[in-house]
């Protein structure tokens, strides 16, 4: 079993024709239920964030406007992802393995990832016998 996750959440997109990662958030969990707890928290805070409620305070009348029906709805991608106990369980499963996890989705913009992985199976990666191959 592993013990303790790294978990990362970054928002990638391109600026001046380069893709530009931005981290939102990194949390290094000790336990395999806060990583999971962290990251349906960190996918719910990106949801409230790209779509609040229309009536919000900080928001002027009239800032926010309806997306295209064909535009990817991020905000319920992340929402259905969190709230679907078997998307959870899988996650779950592969984390123990020791495999690393990634959970991503975009909009015409912008691509949210949120990334866990085993402390305890990057230390083993790092003490594995290293290959060098020479090239010339």
């Amino acid at each position: 079993m592993h013990d303790e996750f790294l978990c990362h959440v970054t928002a990638y997109g391109v600026c001046d024709g380069r893709r530009i990662g931005v981290p939102l958030g990194t949390y290094r969990a000790p336990t395999l239920a806060l990583a999971l707890w962290w990251l349906r928290d960190r996918a719910s805070w990106i949801a409230q964030r790209l779509d609040p409620r229309p009536d919000a305070e900080h928001l002027p009348p009239g800032a926010l406007v309806p997306v295209a029906p064909t535009a990817p709805d991020v905000p319920a991608l992340l929402r259905a992802w969190c709230a679907d106990p078997a998307q959870q369980e899988r996650v779950a499963e592969e984390l123990a393995a020791g495999r690393l996890v990634r959970i991503a989705t975009s909009d015409d913009t912008t691509e949210y990832e949120l990334l866990a992985e085993s402390v305890d199976a990057l230390r083993m990666q790092r003490t594995a016998p290293f290959v060098g191959i020479s090239v010339g």
